[in-house]
């Protein structure tokens, strides 16, 4: 038999073979973003003990609203505040593990109308102030950082929720908030962009840049021009790098399989691992960035190691920091402890 015929029938064999372990794993459905981090999973280059895992790659906005509202997926990226507040229903359906997949710092992302009157942060007070949902993390993170920081009491100016650029957006969970809290949502054929460019409100808190912003040129312009100091400045004072999202897993599948949680979990953490080697070489750039890996090592010193850590030890600090804003915000009645909000099996690991 000639080589090549050989060579095909052992790939075929092959292939069969991990179709026939593939049977045995537990089929998962993981939908997450398209991340350095989670590629290795998304490729194939990292597996997931035990579970055969298919993962679409599906942008932030279509996961959370698909997974709240249908819970479509077995597991999934979520916004930590969708998540956090889902706890709070009769019979949780989501439980975490704390693998943060997207982490952001958020002074870049408040929009202001150069007619507004506001020349600094502190002119926001008695302003409208818009944001797409009041409970979408990368809001809890703007307002707790403004009344911290910036002299901005969460209470001191009013919130209009809506679609930033498509028309009828709305909460995707229940709110009860307290009356000093106030929220509008506004009309359903109107866009926070389109308001904002037009003075109906003042400023916008949000995580995508608003079509309306025209690089500065505009009426609608960024509080903080040079967003990049006062973000180095905030991390200096706090030692905080803002969690977005996390992971989640349908209570439904946890319940019956609990060893999925760790799996899952150290899969990321594998894939997390490949992805910041890959940031470290330098023979062959990997990534489209000059100076990358100089400039990673320089972040590294100044973070103390590991600058976008997995796990709940090494989060406590800054979790507890959103935990108290999602209280004050109104958002939750008590005030929750880290533990609160991921699975068990996930809270150590094992020592050998």
């Amino acid at each position: 038999m000639s080589s090549l015929k050989t060579a095909y029938k052992q790939g075929s064999r092959s292939k069969y073979h991990r179709a026939e372990r593939d049977m045995n794993k537990l089929k998962l459905n993981f939908a997450c973003w398209n991340y350095d981090r989670t590629r290795a999973l998304k490729d194939g280059d990292v597996t997931a003990e035990g579970i055969a895992l298919n993962y679409l790659n599906l942008p932030p906005e279509d996961i959370f609203f698909r997974m709240l509202k249908h819970g479509e997926f077995e597991a999934s990226e979520m916004s930590l505040s969708s998540y956090t507040l889902s706890l709070s229903e009769s019979e949780p359906r989501f439980i975490a593990i704390p693998a943060f997949v997207s982490r952001v710092f958020r002074h870049s992302c408040i929009y202001i109308n150069s007619n507004s009157g506001i020349l600094s942060a502190n002119d926001l007070v008695g302003k409208k102030i818009g944001c797409p949902e009041y409970q979408m993390t990368a809001t809890v993170w703007i307002r707790g950082i403004m009344a911290d920081y910036y002299d901005v009491p969460v209470d001191s100016v009013d919130y209009f929720t809506g679609g930033q650029e498509h028309a009828g957006r709305k909460e995707k969970l229940k709110l009860a908030l307290p009356a000093n809290i106030r929220v509008h949502p506004i009309d359903d054929h109107k866009t926070l962009s389109q308001m904002l460019a037009s003075g109906e409100i003042d400023a916008l808190y949000t995580a995508r840049k608003p079509s309306t912003y025209g690089d500065g040129k505009g009426a609608v312009r960024r509080l903080f021009a040079d967003f990049r100091s006062e973000e180095q400045d905030y991390f200096a004072k706090s030692k905080v790098f803002p969690i977005m999202h996390t992971v989640v897993i349908r209570r439904d599948v946890y319940q019956q399989n609990r060893w999925v949680a760790q799996s899952l979990m150290n899969a990321l953490r594998a894939s997390k691992r490949m992805a910041a080697e890959e940031l470290h070489e330098d023979a062959a750039l990997k990534v489209m960035v000059p100076w990358l890996p100089s400039q990673i090592r320089v972040l590294e010193q100044t973070a103390g190691g590991d600058y976008w850590p997995y796990g709940i030890s090494e989060n406590r600090h800054t979790l507890g920091v959103f935990l108290r804003y999602f209280h004050e915000q109104g958002l939750s009645s008590r005030m929750l402890s880290v533990e609160d909000l991921f699975a068990r099996e996930t809270f150590e690991d094992a020592k050998i």
